[in-house]
């Protein structure tokens, strides 16, 4: 990687022609601009994944339909060809369907790991390789370091930024050609970039809601998605006493405090936490603090970016289990499809449905989709 090639694909800029994914918004947009400045062949790409029309007025949503006129706008400044890709139904089925179905069974599932994954990585890096392009580049906080054994994935140089946490299911055949320049820099310089090109962008405010869940109102949409997610049940503590009822187990999710009505423990001594939920009996189990701390973690679905498979007698690891926590050291192994980490301290409100993202310093090393947890 060069400033005369800042892609590292080799040869000139020019031989180039790159598929960049544009949502709309300042990080994208800058890309593009970048990409044309160093004088590749841009190609843009904008996704709509739901109703066009439903979604001109929502604001603070990525791929909302203002997005789709404002990435249409950048590309028409940056003078590129612009393709938006009707994927309203695959996002149905891939994305949606599986987080309401991941709600009712009792998990705090994360959509965008599953867009990412889906439709903006294996369905878009498809489209652009039968366009011809080279690589699909993206506007999300991550590096792409070229090691020893091919692409790596690492943390953003701006932890304040940094997306790492969602993209580890991107696959090592993914990564090989997916480029992410936004990795090494803060969010004031590429909005400065932004601003210098021209780009209306510039001064857009983030995305800051998952796209087809306006305001945070998750319970509501699995309700729209799936009307059963409406059965009562009980609230009950850890000995299966009866404290209350609810109205549905998806307004729930685990290390949940605010919002059962239910002040104190059952014995009257500290606040109640949602500690676990039985999606088969309709019951929320709630219980103390200190019921929800874990020190083993049972991962699904293992995407592994190592170099070579996972130790008979584990790796240390650090492990993210929540996009906002720290990481906390662990031990990891290779089980069936999946792995078991040991941490080397006890974690508390870990959830099902969430991710365990694994790292070596700054490297991800993968990860997977909590199963359980003790």
């Amino acid at each position: 990687m060069t400033a005369s090639d800042p892609l590292g694909l080799g040869g000139r800029p020019s031989d180039h022609l790159v598929a960049v994914a544009m949502s709309g918004g300042v990080d994208s947009s800058a890309v593009a601009g970048m990409l044309v400045e160093a004088g590749y062949r841009v190609a843009g790409f904008t996704l709509q994944l739901y109703d066009h029309g439903a979604a001109i007025a929502k604001k603070g949503a990525c791929c909302a339909g203002q997005d789709i006129h404002d990435a249409r706008r950048v590309a028409a400044r940056l003078g590129i060809a612009h393709y938006v890709l009707d994927y309203e139904m695959r996002f149905r089925e891939q994305v949606m369907a599986p987080f309401a179905a991941s709600y009712l069974a009792g998990e705090t599932p994360i959509p965008c790991v599953l867009c990412n994954r889906t439709v903006k990585f294996a369905d878009l890096l498809g489209m652009s390789r039968d366009l011809g392009a080279a690589a699909l580049v993206t506007g999300h906080y991550v590096r792409r370091v070229q090691g020893a054994s091919g692409a790596e994935l690492h943390r953003a140089a701006d932890p304040s930024r940094d997306q790492s946490y969602f993209l580890f299911g991107t696959t090592k055949d993914q990564l090989a050609q997916l480029h992410f320049p936004l990795g090494d820099k803060p969010k004031a310089e590429t909005r400065a970039i932004a601003g210098r090109l021209g780009l209306a962008v510039a001064g857009k405010p983030d995305s800051q809601d998952i796209c087809f869940v306006p305001g945070g109102r998750y319970a509501e949409v699995v309700r729209k998605l799936r009307p059963e997610a409406d059965a009562p049940g009980e609230i009950v503590d850890l000995a299966g006493k009866v404290l209350g009822r609810h109205k549905g187990i998806v307004d729930f999710t685990i290390g949940q405090r605010k919002g059962l009505g239910l002040g104190a423990t059952s014995d009257g001594t500290e606040p109640s936490y949602v500690v676990r939920l039985e999606p088969a009996t309709r019951r929320v189990v709630v219980g103390p603090k200190s019921a929800l701390a874990a020190s083993r973690i049972t991962l699904r679905d293992l995407n592994w970016l190592g170099d070579g498979p996972i130790p008979e007698d584990g790796l240390a690891v650090e492990v993210k289990l929540r996009s906002a926590s720290p990481a906390a050291r662990a031990r990891v192994f290779a089980r069936d499809r999946g792995a078991e980490l040991r941490l080397d301290e006890p974690q508390h409100g870990i959830s099902p449905g969430q991710a365990g993202v694994l790292y070596a310093g700054d490297r991800v090393l993968g990860g997977g989709w909590i199963a359980d947890s003790a």
